[in-house]
């Protein structure tokens, strides 16, 4: 892949599915995806490629190799990127999004959660849904749960760092009718069938832990994690993710620390 064309998106306009030959060789798709998977603790616009090329692990295809070489080029035009932080104050908020029934053969949607702490990201996350979502209030629901979970998570641990926040996390969504519910179940007729484990959220809300926004479908930031995009709309998202491009092309685990820093300690202090 050294001389392989760079392109802009890791996935295509194609949605994966079980059609095609399959490739004689899946153990090395298997290496591939598998490497891959790492690569998303850093780089939260991977993240939702990655996930549609683990779904084809038990029998992959020429079509799902492709995809994953499409990665391989994607990541030669962006290897210099990572995420960068910043000092700001330590405001918590998060923007939860669905693909309802986005997956072509078993129907299931798609939840897609960012996490920020003031204009830095610290946790993301794309993941199918365990059952299928009879509407889309039931799958949208169902993904505020989930990133209600991470929030309080990463609320108790700025209380065991000491570290209070000024305000109530914000959890964005673009669902009104899930807004709706979160804060009062108003259509309770119609969302029988949303089981009682996702009313964890409301309790949330009536708490006064957390507080339920709306974000228009065009400031959606979790849209990176459920589908996938134009070339347009995924350079304007990661743009949100604060990926930048490190200029210096020499990598450091330990942070800046250069070899004539080094040779002024003393072998003691090594």
């Amino acid at each position: 892949m050294e001389g392989a064309k760079p392109c802009c998106t890791p996935l295509g306009s194609q949605k994966l599915d079980h059609s095609g030959s399959l490739i004689s060789n899946p153990t090395e798709y298997r290496y591939l995806v598998g490497g891959l998977q790492y690569l998303t603790w850093t780089r939260p616009d991977l993240v939702f490629a990655v996930n549609q090329l683990c779904q084809f692990m038990h029998a992959p295809r020429d079509q799902h190799f492709q995809a994953a070489k499409r990665v391989l080029r994607y990541l030669k035009g962006s290897v210099s990127q990572g995420l960068w932080f910043t000092k700001i104050s330590v405001d918590l908020s998060a923007y939860s999004d669905t693909n309802w029934v986005g997956c072509t053969f078993d129907r299931r949607s798609t939840s897609g959660y960012c996490v920020y702490l003031g204009s830095n990201l610290i946790s993301w996350s794309a993941k199918k849904q365990s059952m299928v979502a009879r509407s889309s209030i039931e799958a949208e629901y169902r993904s505020l749960a989930h990133t209600a979970v991470e929030l309080t998570w990463v609320c108790k641990i700025l209380h065991d760092l000491h570290c209070s926040l000024p305000k109530l996390p914000t959890l964005w969504c673009d669902n009104i009718s899930a807004i709706s519910l979160a804060s009062n179940p108003v259509f309770h007729a119609r969302t029988m069938h949303v089981e009682i484990d996702y009313h964890y959220i409301r309790e949330l809300v009536l708490a006064h832990l957390l507080k339920v926004q709306l974000v228009c479908s065009a400031n959606q930031l979790a849209d990176l994690h459920t589908k996938s995009l134009s070339k347009t709309r995924f350079r304007y998202l990661c743009s949100k993710l604060l990926l930048g491009i490190n200029s210096d092309s020499t990598y450091r685990l330990r942070g800046c620390i250069r070899k004539d820093d080094m040779s002024s300690i003393s072998v003691n202090e090594k």
